[in-house]
């Protein structure tokens, strides 16, 4: 049988089962729907990515520009270093009154400034294109100067040379500052002045007050040692009235009390008439003038003999920044009370600036053992130690002191005069003023002598006896002070003043009359 031709036909496809179909369906959808899902979270991600990358670059940024500060390569470091330099030309080219070459600088100063602020706020490196300009012109300005020998030397000579006339600047400073609050604490008020001038009048206009002076003297209570002796050393009427009438107001027995007052020639009329035409409880008061101690010369006292040569060379024209205040004859008084009171066995000190709130008379029994003074120690704090008042640098200071021993305060003392006498402590004084002529030992005040002159010869006193600073510390305790016997206005800010604390003032204003005819007219309560 003949064989049939071949077909050329394609061969029939296989299907796929309907289940499978079924699988691939499925699979497809659970796909498109996880590609949905992905992408939405992609979207949402991204944004907080790029945040968080962000973050961390301003932080590198910053970083980076701190470090660029101190980078020795860094435009930053140069335009720093270049703007110290330039300030420094600044000072000297004014120095050579060269102002357009200092204004040039101060111009591309404030150029370099402006770029490093610039730099720092927006947290990016300062660039070559940025800084290259400021660079140039200053890097010109500099070669400029020193062009014109503003070599490093003389820089730093002239800047050394600024930085002493600062310190002096501020070392005058301080001087003028104590000088001007030593002053202020010294000049006397108009009102003080119109009460001294109206007692004075009164004084020459009544002549019985002169009778009743020259019977003062006479009594036989001013060298009594039976009663209780007080001496004060002042020129201020009102002061020492306060003083004398606080006293009088706190003791016990006040008709046993005799105050000795030394005043100047100036104001002993008016001190003299004031304690006579007032009662102080019956106490007795006494007034004398310095002038009256013909013994208390330059041939003596060799105080004396210096504020004698500081006046000669006032006189000639050579500025001469003393104390006044310190340095005044009554403040030095204090040193030749034997002198003063040869009859009396034993005395109680007073300054012009306290006010007493207790009796004073149980310091008459006060054990000395021996010593010549009784005072109240103020070495509760460090600085009112030796070393602060004294130059133990000098080798005279430092042989024979000890540095941290403690200071005391004068104001309030009790003082046997037997025993001044005994060690001589006038001529120990003398001897340190002698050795201080040229003022290197200390400088002012009557408190550094008194350490040298009475060291080993101090009786500590309770604390309560003698509470300071309320001329200067506006925050004493309260307790402290209701407790003390005697408060001291020792500082600038004097309670007669106008700079006085006013937390203290009427602790002193209540033992003024101020019905007082010669106050009414001049003192407004």
């Amino acid at each position: 049988m003949p064989r049939r031709a071949p077909e050329f036909r394609r061969p029939a496809r296989r299907r796929l089962p309907g289940w499978m179909w079924s699988l691939l369906g499925i699979s497809f959808v659970v796909g498109v729907v996880l590609f949905f899902f992905q992408h939405r979270q992609d979207q949402h991600a991204t944004p907080v990515q790029e945040k968080g990358l962000t973050n961390e670059e301003v932080m590198h940024i910053s970083l980076n520009l701190t470090q660029e500060l101190l980078s020795s390569s860094s435009f930053a470091r140069q335009l720093a270093d270049q703007m110290t330099l330039a300030k420094a030309y600044v000072v000297i080219a004014k120095e050579h009154n060269n102002l357009q070459f200092a204004w040039e600088l101060g111009s591309q100063i404030k150029n370099c400034q402006r770029l490093l602020s610039q730099a720092a706020v927006r947290g990016k490196n300062i660039t070559e294109e940025e800084a290259h300009p400021i660079i140039n012109q200053l890097a010109h300005l500099i070669f400029k100067a020193q062009d014109s020998h503003y070599d490093v030397s003389t820089t730093i000579s002239t800047l050394k040379s600024h930085a002493l006339a600062l310190e002096e600047r501020a070392n005058s400073a301080i001087v003028q500052s104590v000088q001007f609050g030593q002053l202020a604490m010294e000049a006397m008020s108009k009102s003080l002045h119109c009460l001294s001038m109206k007692l004075t009048e009164e004084w020459f206009r009544n002549p019985a007050l002169k009778r009743f002076s020259d019977e003062m003297r006479n009594s036989p209570r001013l060298v009594d040692n039976n009663l209780y002796h007080f001496c004060i050393f002042s020129d201020n009427v009102l002061a020492t009235s306060v003083v004398i009438n606080s006293t009088v107001s706190s003791a016990d027995h006040p008709q046993q009390l005799v105050f000795h007052v030394v005043t100047d020639e100036v104001n002993y009329w008016a001190m003299t008439t004031w304690f006579l035409m007032n009662d102080f409880r019956g106490c007795t008061v006494e007034i004398r003038s310095i002038k009256e101690f013909s013994w208390l010369n330059a041939s003596y006292s060799p105080l004396i003999r210096q504020l004698f040569q500081d006046s000669l060379k006032d006189q000639s024209g050579e500025m001469n920044f003393k104390d006044l205040r310190f340095d005044s004859r009554l403040n030095h008084l204090r040193f030749y009370i034997p002198q003063i009171l040869p009859l009396l066995e034993k005395v109680l000190f007073l300054d012009d600036d306290i006010v007493v709130q207790k009796d004073l008379t149980p310091l008459y029994t006060v054990e000395l053992h021996g010593n010549v003074m009784g005072a109240v120690e103020t070495c509760l704090e460090a600085f009112h130690r030796f070393y602060k008042y004294l130059n133990f640098s000098n080798p005279i200071i430092n042989s024979k002191f000890d540095p941290q021993a403690c200071g005391w305060a004068f104001g309030m003392n009790i003082i046997d005069l037997i025993a001044w006498k005994k060690v001589n402590v006038t001529a120990k004084y003398h001897y340190w003023q002698e050795q201080n002529a040229d003022r290197m030992l200390w400088k002012v005040g009557t408190l550094s002598p008194g350490l040298l002159t009475f060291y080993g010869l101090i009786e500590p006193l309770d604390r309560r006896w003698h509470v300071l600073g309320l001329g200067y510390d506006s925050d004493i305790d309260d307790r402290l002070i209701e407790s003390a016997a005697v408060v001291h206005y020792n500082g600038n800010r004097k309670p007669w003043l106008e700079l006085a604390i006013g937390r203290y003032k009427h602790l002193w204003e209540r033992y003024i009359n101020f019905r007082h005819p010669s106050i009414t007219g001049c003192i407004m309560h």
